[in-house]
């Protein structure tokens, strides 16, 4: 039975895109069963236009140009990597409902569900992580 890795998003910067779909891959890659659980800020990951433009923490804005040295992946890169890998990406409801988001304003391939959705995954995860 393959390993499985519960991933909470509730960060939206740069940052917090590399952790998460970071994680992911690897553990992707390593065939286990990945969600991800986007919430709050962590909407932005997986925003259709957001996902392209996160903001930089302040002051480190020097990293981008070492990212791009490093030959590291952009963000919305990563998105499609982890999708084809076959993470599997929940957006919170109750959070798309509060800030009046749609599932139209996502990347394809999102599932919209409640933290059961969730949870229902993540009960029987071995790696539970939050971002």
């Amino acid at each position: 039975m393959a390993k499985r890795v519960a991933i909470i998003a509730s960060n939206g910067g740069m940052f917090d895109a590399y952790k998460v779909f970071n994680i992911a891959t690897a553990s992707a890659a390593t065939d286990a069963e990945v969600a991800i659980f986007f919430t709050f800020e962590g909407l932005n990951l997986i925003h259709k236009q957001g996902h392209q433009q996160l903001p930089m923490p302040a002051g480190k804005e020097h990293f981008a140009e070492g990212f791009k040295q490093a030959n590291v992946p952009g963000i919305p890169e990563l998105v499609s990597m982890a999708q084809e890998m076959g993470v599997k990406f929940i957006a919170c409801q109750m959070t798309m409902d509060v800030m009046n988001l749609k599932k139209e304003d996502f990347v394809e391939g999102v599932e919209v569900g409640g933290a059961v959705t969730f949870l229902d995954f993540a009960y029987d995860a071995d790696v539970s992580l939050t971002f």
